[in-house]
C-alpha cells in the first residue's frame, strides 16, 4: 500500500468537515472505550498480568533471531515451509510464486494489515488470482472499490448501516435491507460459494509460537477456519516481531489482546495453525507456508524505539486518541493509523515521508494509558519530533522559535523578565473579554478556540507568595 502520508493537513480538514464521519466516530467512545473499561475492571490483578504480558513480550524481542530460528525450526519439522522477505514488495511477490507453484486461480482471505503493507490483493490481481475478503468489514471495503482500512480491529468504522445497505443493494442487486441481521446474512451467503471453490487461503498471523511452530489467528466471525480448512493451500503472512517463545506467553497475551481491542472477555474464535494436514486428519490444508516479513522491523531492534515492536495490533491506542476519534483512519495515509500508526509510519516508510505524523497527535497521555504492552507512545512521538527537528524537516520559522524558547529556558535571567512580558502583551491582547480570539503566529489554534488570558502573576511568584503565608516551618508543597 503506497503511503499518502504527505496530505495529513489536508484530509484532516476534510474529514473535520464530514458531518456523516463525525457521526460514525462516535462508535469508537460508546462501543470499544467503555466496552474495554468494563473487560479491564472486570480483570483481577490486571496490572500484574500487563507486567508479566510485557516482560515475555521483551524476553522474545531482546533473542528475536533465536525465537525465528526455534520457530522456523520447529514449523519446517511438522511440514510448514518458512519463507523471508525483506520487503513488502518481496512478501507479495513470494505469495505469487506460491499461488502459480500450485495452480490456484481462486484465494480467500481473512483481515491482515501486513498483507496491507505487501498491497497482495493487487498483485494476485495482476497475477491472474482472483482475491475475496472474507472478513466482513473487508468485504464491504472491497466491494466498494478496494477501499483501504480506516481501523485495524474495525475496518469499517467510518461507515454507517445506511451506508453499507446502499452498496449491498447495488453489487448484489439484491433488494435493500437495513436489518443487520438480514445484511449479515447476505453477506453470508454471498461468501459461501467463494468458500467452496477457492484453492488458495491467505491468513495473517496475530502471534507465532517458536516451540510448536504455530500460528496463531484470532477472529470474532469464524472466517480464519474456513480459509485455513477448506482450500488445499493455506499461506500465512506475519511480521518477524511477532513470534513469541512459548504456548505459555501466548496465553498471557492472549488475556489483554480480546479485552484492549473489542473488549471482550475471549474472543470468538481462536485458532492455532500447526503444519498441513497430516495422515489420519480430518481436514486441513495439503500445503502451509507462511511468510515472514521485516519490512523495516529489524531496524528497530536495539533502537528507540525498540519498544513499539511490542505492539500486538489491539487498537486500543487509536480508540482512546482524541486526534484519530475527530480524523479517522484514512486521514494518516498508510496501514496503521493513530497513535502507533505515527511512530510505525515514519519507521517503515521513512521520516521524511511523514513530516506530520509525529505531530498528529496532542500527547496527552491516553495511549500509553491503555496500552496493554506498555508502550511509552508519546516519548516515542517526541523522540520523532527531535529527530525532525535535528534533521531539519519542520519548517524554518518553527525550529527558530524552538531554539529561542529553549534558550530562554535554559536562562532563568531572561526567561523571567521574558515570561512578564508576554503575559502582560497577552492580557492587553484579550482586553475586557478576558480571552484571546487572534494571536500573532498562532491563527491556526486560535481560529478555532479562545485562549483564556494569561494570570497577572508567574507560578514563581505565586509559589513565593504561598509560601511567605505559610506558618514558618510547614511544608508548603503539602496541601
Amino acid at each position: 500500500m503506497q503511503s499518502q502520508t504527505m496530505l495529513f493537513k489536508a484530509r484532516a480538514g476534510q474529514k473535520l468537515a464530514d458531518v456523516r464521519l463525525q457521526q460514525n466516530l462516535k462508535k469508537l467512545s460508546t462501543k470499544f472505550v467503555s466496552g474495554r473499561a468494563a473487560a479491564i475492571a472486570a480483570l483481577d490483578g490486571f496490572e500484574q498480568i500487563r507486567d508479566e504480558a510485557v516482560k515475555r513480550r521483551n524476553v522474545a524481542l531482546r533473542t528475536l533471531d533465536v525465537w525465528l530460528e526455534r520457530f522456523e525450526s520447529e514449523a519446517r519439522r511438522r511440514g510448514t515451509t518458512v519463507l523471508w522477505a525483506q520487503t513488502p514488495q518481496q512478501a507479495a511477490d513470494l505469495v505469487v510464486q506460491i499461488a502459480r507453484r500450485h495452480g490456484c486461480r481462486q484465494a480467500i482471505k481473512t483481515k491482515s494489515m501486513v498483507s496491507e503493507e505487501m498491497g497482495l490483493n493487487a498483485a494476485l490481481d495482476a497475477a491472474g488470482v482472483q482475491v475475496t475478503e472474507t472478513d466482513l468489514g473487508e468485504y464491504i471495503l472491497q466491494i466498494n472499490g478496494n477501499e483501504p482500512p480506516s481501523h485495524i480491529i474495525a475496518p469499517v468504522v467510518h461507515k454507517d448501516k445506511e451506508e453499507i445497505a446502499d452498496l449491498f443493494a447495488q453489487t448484489h442487486h439484491t433488494p435493500r435491507k437495513t436489518d443487520i441481521a438480514q445484511m449479515t446474512r447476505e453477506a453470508r451467503e454471498v461468501l459461501r460459494a467463494k468458500f467452496l471453490s477457492a484453492d488458495m487461503g491467505i491468513t495473517g498471523g496475530n502471534f507465532l509460537v517458536a516451540e510448536t511452530g504455530s500460528v496463531a489467528l484470532v477472529t470474532n466471525e469464524g472466517n480464519e477456519g474456513m480459509c485455513t480448512i477448506l482450500p488445499r493451500v493455506h499461506v500465512a503472512v506475519t511480521g518477524i516481531e511477532k513470534v513469541l517463545p512459548t504456548l505459555e506467553d501466548l496465553a498471557a497475551v492472549m488475556r489483554l489482546l480480546p479485552r484492549s481491542a473489542t473488549g471482550q472477555t475471549i474472543s470468538n474464535y481462536f485458532s492455532l495453525l500447526t503444519g498441513p494436514r497430516r495422515e489420519g486428519d480430518l481436514d486441513g490444508p495439503e500445503q502451509m507456508y507462511v511468510v515472514l516479513l521485516d519490512g523495516g522491523r529489524s531496524s528497530l531492534v536495539g533502537s528507540v524505539f525498540a519498544d513499539m515492536l511490542r505492539c500486538i495490533r489491539c487498537g486500543a491506542c487509536m480508540n482512546h486518541c482524541p486526534v484519530y476519534q475527530k480524523v479517522g483512519g484514512h486521514t494518516y495515509g498508510w496501514v496503521y493509523p493513530g497513535p502507533m500508526g505515527s511512530v510505525l509510519t515514519p519507521s517503515y516508510q521513512g521520516l521524511a515521508q511523514t513530516q506530520d505524523l509525529p505531530q498528529a497527535a496532542t500527547l496527552c497521555g491516553q495511549c500509553q494509558a491503555v496500552c496493554p504492552m506498555k508502550i511509552p507512545l508519546p516519548d516515542l512521538l517526541r523522540k520523532l519530533r527531535e529527530q525532525q527537528f535535528d534533521r531539519q524537516l519542520r519548517p524554518g520559522m518553527e525550529r527558530w522559535a524552538l531554539r529561542l524558547w529553549s534558550y530562554a529556558a535554559r536562562h532563568p535571567w531572561l526567561y523571567r523578565p521574558g515570561a512578564k512580558t508576554a503575559s502582560w502583551l497577552l492580557r492587553l491582547l484579550a482586553g475586557q473579554r478576558r480571552r484571546i480570539h487572534h494571536l500573532p503566529g498562532a491563527g491556526g489554534w486560535t481560529a478555532y478556540r479562545d485562549l483564556p488570558v494569561a494570570a497577572q502573576t508567574t507560578f514563581k511568584q505565586q509559589f513565593a507568595r504561598r509560601s511567605a503565608q505559610r506558618p514558618s516551618g510547614q511544608d508548603v508543597t503539602k496541601p
